[in-house]
This record gives structure tokens, C-alpha cells and sequence, in this order.
């Protein structure tokens, strides 16, 4: 098993890793919207948000030498499932015909006052 860091996406904020590697996957922690640049949330809109945690999670298949194209399952959790459709019309920009298997489910609330958080498994 092999840890993957990248400083392009935000550091953990707890006990975990962003990522790892096993069996020719990589297993990537759930991205929030946090600006690695700045290490805080800087967008305020779920567009905002969206565009900036799919960032993330670009950096994170980027580091491990993959792509959006290789995602196979993702994890979509929303704040508000009111946003869904907001948040679909970015998730579909990003990831185009790719369409990885995916499940979307509306929370209490995400780290930080985050209003998504997405977390990806894909092929290596």
C-alpha cells in the first residue's frame, strides 16, 4: 500500500491520508472546497464549491498518475440535497461522457461549513 500527498490539493485535516494506493486503485480521502493556496473554503456558492472539490480531487488522481477518466465510483455528499441539480450541472461538466458509478445522499453538515464533499475511487 502506498500513501499519496500532493501540497496542489488540501492537506488532511484529521487523522487520515489524502489518498492511497492498493490492489491498482486509489482510494482518495473526501475533498472539501478548501483552496490549497490558501488552506481555507474561499467559494461561498455549491457551483463555487463543486468546482473547487472536483479541483481537488483532480490534484489527488494527478499525484497518483491517473484521471478523471479512470474514476470508477464516487461519493457525492451534499449539505443541502436542494443543491443537487446545481451541483450535477458541475459534476457533469468535469467529468463528461466518464460517468462513474455514483452515489449522492444529502447530510447534516461537512467539515468546515463545507457545502459538498466528493470522494473518488479509480483506476491506476
Amino acid at each position: 500500500m502506498q500513501t499519496v500527498s500532493t501540497p496542489n490539493a488540501p492537506a488532511a485535516i484529521g487523522p487520515y491520508s489524502q489518498a492511497k494506493i492498493a490492489g491498482g486503485f486509489l482510494f482518495a480521502s473526501g475533498q472539501i472546497a478548501i483552496d490549497p493556496a490558501v488552506g481555507k473554503i474561499v467559494e461561498t456558492t455549491i457551483e463555487g464549491q463543486a468546482r473547487q472539490v472536483l479541483a481537488n480531487v483532480e490534484a489527488l488522481l494527478e499525484a497518483a498518475g491517473t484521471d478523471l477518466a479512470h474514476v470508477v465510483k464516487t461519493t457525492c455528499f451534499l449539505a443541502h440535497i436542494e443543491d443537487f441539480a446545481a451541483f450535477n450541472a458541475i459534476y457533469a461538466e468535469r467529468f463528461g461522457d466518464a460517468r462513474p458509478a455514483r452515489s449522492a445522499v444529502g447530510v447534516a453538515g461537512l467539515p468546515a461549513g463545507a457545502l459538498v464533499e466528493v470522494e473518488v475511487i479509480a483506476e491506476l
